[in-house]
């Protein structure tokens, strides 16, 4: 650049000074508000476990998040997705309302006994509250679509300990096939520094232990990835099963308060009919004992189930931590098919179901090394990526758009997954037309 007064690293100290404090900022806001979610979903866990008789209430319990919504939430409700919309196509900032509602409505989903997440509120606040900066700061669109992602990335690095992959999440979930790179400082920043707020202010996360990791051979290798196409086969059944069933219920429930306390009496009656609490909240002793021993097979059906039926009626919360359940206890039962160590490869389906549902290999290839050590970084590699590509074209955040086809398939670059079937059935349509006029 013939005018540059000064040499271009210097001239980019005051961008790198101005999104440092920025991202320090959304980073304290994120890891603050993780913390106490955090704190308030222990206690909330901790009494359902004391007072199992609590799920008969959920019925009550949803509906009454669904009024709420209903009555104060309607600009909010879309939730992961209105986040993902406004950091492609930004409208109006987020409103800071989503924080409290999701963080009230997560909480009573999880004391009351629903199948949910958490990261799906992480998110939702650390977005929210990062947005409310862009009036403080007098922020333009491109510049409100960096701290939108950085909100993102310090909120799900936050709520599990790993900043890294919250980091490559917030840069990575946009759009299959694309990141970000502009927002590599923000995200990057936000992620380790709100991980670092939520630990002084006393959170401490599940360590899990994947045991040891055999040598990496070509049929270890061949093993991993007839786990991953399983894998990604079951990220791609959830989301489409999740999808589904809140489709049916919105076409046949018009009253949307009427729909968790529908899926609220199914949940609440399955547990008493199976008889156990074992895939209900989230299910973060089943994840540990997928580490230690053998498990029933079917664990992973029943996680599936209880988390389908509560996000698709409804309920508040996410998908992720129930993904990590319904990864850790499939790669349990796939061990003992496939000759590979069970602690191992719950390990990997813990990361791999999670990377074909939500389309985000990096991030997930990189939260199985900073939650079980670098060995396993192979494998887990090998595992995500299969899955990702074998999920397909769909996802749990409907939002997310189109910015590489996986493969072959013409997709137009921007579509969103949510509005791809449609686009399918009519490309579909038009090729039976013109098949039949030849």
């Amino acid at each position: 650049m013939k005018n540059a007064k000064h040499s271009e690293p210097i001239d980019l100290l005051p961008y790198i000074g101005k999104w440092s404090i920025l991202a320090i900022v959304v980073a304290i806001l994120a890891g603050s508000a993780s913390a106490a979610f955090l704190y308030l979903l222990d206690m909330a866990t901790d009494w359902r476990v004391a007072h199992p008789a609590i799920i008969w209430l959920l019925p009550l319990a949803g509906f009454a998040v669904g009024w709420i919504y209903l009555r104060l939430g309607k600009t909010v409700e879309a939730g992961n997705n209105l986040i993902i919309d406004e950091i492609h196509a930004p409208k109006k900032v987020i409103p800071l309302r989503m924080a409290p509602l999701v963080l009230g409505g997560t909480i009573v989903s999880h004391l009351f006994g629903a199948s949910v997440g958490r990261e799906g509120t992480a998110v939702q606040m650390g977005g929210a509250l990062a947005d409310q900066l862009t009036h403080l700061f007098r922020m333009g669109q491109p510049e409100r679509r960096l701290l939108i992602m950085a909100g993102m990335s310090a909120g799900f690095a936050s709520v599990f300990g790993t900043p890294l992959a919250g980091a490559l999440f917030g840069l990575e979930v946009l759009a299959i096939g694309c990141m970000r790179y502009d927002a590599i400082l923000p995200c990057m920043l936000a992620a380790i520094v709100a991980d670092q707020v939520g630990q002084l202010l006393g959170i401490h996360h599940t360590h899990y232990a994947a045991g040891s990791i055999p040598e990496l051979t070509a049929g270890s290798l061949a093993l991993t990835f007839i786990a991953g196409i399983v894998f990604g086969v079951a990220g791609m059944l959830f989301a489409n099963a999740t999808h589904g069933l809140s489709d049916f219920m919105k076409r046949h429930v018009t009253y949307p308060p009427l729909r968790p306390l529908i899926g609220g009496a199914v949940v609440a009656t399955a547990v008493w009919a199976i008889g156990t609490h074992r895939y209900i909240g989230l299910g973060i002793p089943v994840i540990v004992e997928s580490f230690v021993h053998q498990l029933p097979w079917w664990d992973f059906l029943g996680k599936a189930a209880f988390t389908i039926t509560s996000l698709g009626a409804g309920f508040k919360g996410g998908e992720v931590t129930p993904l990590f359940y319904i990864g850790a206890t499939l790669g349990n039962a796939l061990a003992p098919l496939l000759h590979l160590p069970f602690a191992m490869l719950a390990a990997i389906g813990f990361v791999a179901v999670f990377s074909g549902a939500a389309n985000v290999p990096i991030a997930s290839t990189v939260m199985a090394i900073e939650l079980f050590g670098s060995e396993i970084g192979p494998y887990a590699a090998i595992a995500c990526v299969v899955s990702y590509l074998f999920s397909g074209h769909t996802g749990i955040y409907r939002a997310q758009r189109v910015g590489h086809a996986k493969h072959h398939r013409h997709i137009p670059e921007g579509m969103k997954l949510g509005d791809l079937p449609s686009y399918l059935r009519q490309l579909r349509k038009k090729h039976d037309h013109d098949d039949s006029t030849h």
